[in-house]
């Protein structure tokens, strides 16, 4: 038996023996519901994470639609001990754990910053992901393909930035060197470590900006992601790419 929304009674059923499993920060909406989408298509078993499932209308529909393969469980990855809570819960192996969930802030102007705003983009962009990862490590190491993916951003390369948006800007870039990072140290157990640009996708906050480069949809996106994903390898480890596979200048 199967559940689509978290149960512990039979969570640790998540996937067949013979598929490859992800899990999935974030999925409720844009860039990771289209991810889940796109890697449950390829025949990847899902745990599909988000603060709110019972809210999560659309990722509950994928859900349904896809009931052998996603299975939705709650992870708030703001609450640090959350991870490991679920973690304790999980135990099949996850080939690709991935870092997608985030936040943005829109008003970091030079002169009017809120640092306590800053903080918090601070504490869901990097801490964050580095939690889930040392949660979820003995499951990745475990598994056949182990890769740990976070989302990151180009508006993290110091090389390309225009100034400006200090906060996200500031998060992507020390979340690329705390992945960077980890790609050295978990180099022994054999994982794979990468950071992926997901593009420049039509999004709730994206949306408002007016100008800039042509927006691609995310489910454009999410298809080029999984297809990312699932290709890394090893030689992979430690670098930033995009969705497309170009690498990204740091």
């Amino acid at each position: 038996m199967r559940c689509i929304v978290y149960d512990a009674r039979c969570f640790p059923a998540i996937r067949e023996e013979d598929l490859p499993h992800a899990l999935v920060t974030g999925a409720a909406r844009g860039i990771g519901l289209a991810l889940t989408e796109a890697l449950a298509e390829r025949g990847w078993a899902v745990t599909a994470t988000c603060r709110a499932p019972d809210e999560a209308a659309a990722l509950q529909a994928l859900g349904a639609a896809h009931s052998e393969l996603i299975q939705i469980a709650p992870l708030d990855v703001a609450d640090l001990e959350a991870a490991e809570r679920l973690a304790a819960r999980i135990e099949a192996p996850i080939d690709a754990l991935v870092n997608n969930a985030g936040i943005a802030w829109r008003d970091t102007r030079f002169g009017a910053l809120d640092y306590e705003a800053w903080r918090r983009v601070m504490e869901v962009n990097l801490m964050a992901p580095m939690r889930v990862a040392e949660a979820f490590i003995e499951q990745v190491a475990a598994s056949e393909h182990r890769k740990i993916v976070s989302i990151s951003s180009s508006l993290g390369s110091i090389a390309a930035t225009t100034g400006g948006n200090y906060f996200y800007r500031t998060s992507k870039a020390a979340l690329n060197m705390a992945m960077r990072s980890l790609a050295k140290d978990l180099a022994p157990r054999g994982v794979t470590v990468a950071l992926l640009s997901p593009g420049y996708v039509d999004t709730d906050f994206t949306r408002p900006v007016v100008g800039g480069p042509p927006k691609i949809s995310a489910r454009d996106s999410g298809q080029g992601l999984a297809d990312a994903i699932i290709g890394l390898t090893t030689e992979d480890s430690g670098r930033f790419k995009r969705f497309n596979g170009q690498l990204v200048d740091w």
